[in-house]
């Protein structure tokens, strides 16, 4: 791999040893003062925080640039570049008031005036109709009419409506006003990047300037791999202390004297999507009924060995806006009654259930289940000729359409498809109004209801947790009493590393090395 050759002359005696046998148990330890990190990454070629190409880079990225708020353990907002903030009575105007004495990596200050400048590149950006790539954080644009700075230190926001969200909307990196558009501009984070070759390597040192102290970590190098194969390869070789992995084959490897093992859950929220449009799906009992047969959990266990974080709605599992109150239990007898209610009957028992249609002709009851691959976890396709299966077990007879993600993108769009299992990357703010709203961008299902649209609206005028909370629950139970959808899993994934670094309770995806500025800190 190229990314050896550079590797060789800091860590040549130890690999001419450790290559030769694989990785024999020893004592887990804490980190030291550098760690060697694995990682997934060739697509990216400059280092442009406001533009991410990869998952992994972005938990690079974050070690370097730093937001006027994080999302803490408990995925609050919490500040980080401002140290506090207040809205007024409407929600209209929130207004920041920023750490003192932050400079970037190159001793510049840090002052409103780039926050503002790195929020209005963001949306400018996203308002240009005549660009296709819209920028990572282009969301920003729907949460902000205007930006202003009465001094250095204070940021107001107009908010282009009251909306609690908006704290999570102000986790986008802030760079230096004059160095937005150029590579590898110096952030406020505890590390800079000293050295970056494509496909190959990122070296990170310690930004001495750091408002919040010097990290015990000095050094990190991240070592860039082209699949998830080699990625564990360099794992188990010991060519690497660490690696972030998604891939199912990280399941095998338990926390134990020698390798820790940190899951994470993923943004990305799988789902067995109906279009209610379809004359079969538009029944209400015909949902529910799918919803009775099919087995997430047995799914997440057998295809995805765990590696998951299940939830019976579209939040997250364990977290303040999830509602716990909903349960989605197996039980194939309420199946077949409400089929039966439906009038989906076997009148002729051959294992199939079948009604008479408009035309008095037997139609059996048939679904065709649109599914497509991610080229680095093909586990998708065993999860759909599972769901398969169980609904065989109550007489619907499925056929499984393997096809590229462009094609069933396509089917999405033109709404020609009757059940899809696909994923959503649910956004940073908690907000599942693009999934349901009527007509919204990720609606394919064409779900049409005038009471769930009006809540969606009212939870983008809630200021407080509290109120945000609330509506939030009465969202989910809506979306579940009318099953929109199936949601699955939040798909998962794995650290596994020889060295710990943090203690953080949740490390997440994007945030991958989250705590490690902090370790070795009293």
């Amino acid at each position: 791999m190229k990314a050896f050759t550079s590797l060789r002359r800091l860590l040549c005696l130890v690999l001419v040893l450790l290559l030769l046998t694989p990785l024999t148990r020893g004592q887990a330890s804490n980190v030291g003062n550098r760690l060697t990190v694995g990682i997934q990454s060739t697509k990216t070629a400059v280092i442009r925080p406001l533009d991410p190409q990869e998952r992994d880079v972005m938990s690079v990225y974050n070690l370097v640039y730093e937001s006027l708020v994080y999302i803490d353990d408990n995925y609050l907002p919490q500040g980080s570049l401002a140290k506090s903030w207040e809205v007024d009575g409407k929600g209209r105007t929130w207004t920041f008031h920023l750490q003192e004495n932050v400079v970037f990596s190159d001793g510049t200050p840090m002052t409103a005036h780039d926050v503002i400048a790195t929020a209005q590149y963001i949306i400018s950006r996203a308002s240009d109709e005549l660009s296709s790539n819209k920028g990572y954080y282009a969301n920003l644009k729907m949460f902000i009419k205007s930006m202003s700075a009465p001094d250095d230190h204070t940021v107001i926001v107009k908010a282009a409506r009251p909306y609690f969200g908006l704290l999570y909307a102000m986790t986008f990196p802030v760079l230096p006003a004059a160095l937005i558009e150029t590579d590898n501009p110096p952030g406020t984070g505890p590390y800079k990047i000293s050295r970056f070759e494509q496909s190959d390597l990122f070296w990170l040192e310690t930004n001495t300037a750091w408002w919040q102290g010097r990290p015990q970590v000095e050094e990190i190098m991240f070592v860039c791999h082209d699949t998830p194969r080699s990625l564990i390869e360099s794992y188990e070789y010991a060519r690497v202390d660490t690696i972030f992995t998604r891939s199912v084959a990280a399941a095998q490897y338990d926390s134990g004297i020698i390798s820790i093992t940190m899951d994470y859950c993923t943004n990305q929220l799988e789902t067995l999507m109906f279009n209610h449009a379809n004359n079969k799906l538009a029944d209400l009992r015909v949902r529910q009924a799918i919803r009775y047969v099919v087995n997430p959990d047995e799914i997440a266990n057998t295809v995805y060995m765990g590696m998951v974080e299940r939830t019976d709605t579209f939040m997250p599992n364990g977290t303040w806006m999830y509602n716990s109150s909903i349960t989605s239990p197996r039980d194939l007898n309420e199946a077949r009654r409400l089929l039966l209610e439906a009038g989906w009957n076997d009148t002729n028992e051959d294992g199939i259930l079948d009604r008479v249609d408009a035309e008095g002709k037997l139609e059996d009851f048939t679904l065709r289940l649109d599914v497509y691959e991610e080229p680095d976890n093909n586990v998708r396709l065993e999860a759909a000729n599972m769901i398969k299966m169980a609904l065989l077990e109550v007489g619907i007879d499925v056929t499984v359409n393997n096809m590229t993600y462009i094609k069933i993108q396509e089917r999405l769009d033109a709404g020609s498809f009757q059940l899809a299992l696909v994923s959503f990357a649910m956004d940073v703010c908690p907000d599942p109004g693009f999934l349901l709203m009527k007509g919204n961008t990720g609606n394919f299902g064409r779900y049409k209801n005038n009471e769930m649209h009006e809540m969606c609206q009212e939870l983008r005028t809630c200021i407080t947790q509290e109120a945000f909370q609330n509506k939030l629950y009465q969202i989910q139970e809506k979306c579940f009493q009318d099953c929109v959808m199936i949601p699955l899993f939040y798909r998962g994934g794995a650290v596994l590393t020889r060295m710990m670094y943090t203690t953080f309770r949740d490390v997440r995806e994007l945030e991958l090395m989250r705590g490690i500025q902090f370790f070795g800190q009293t």
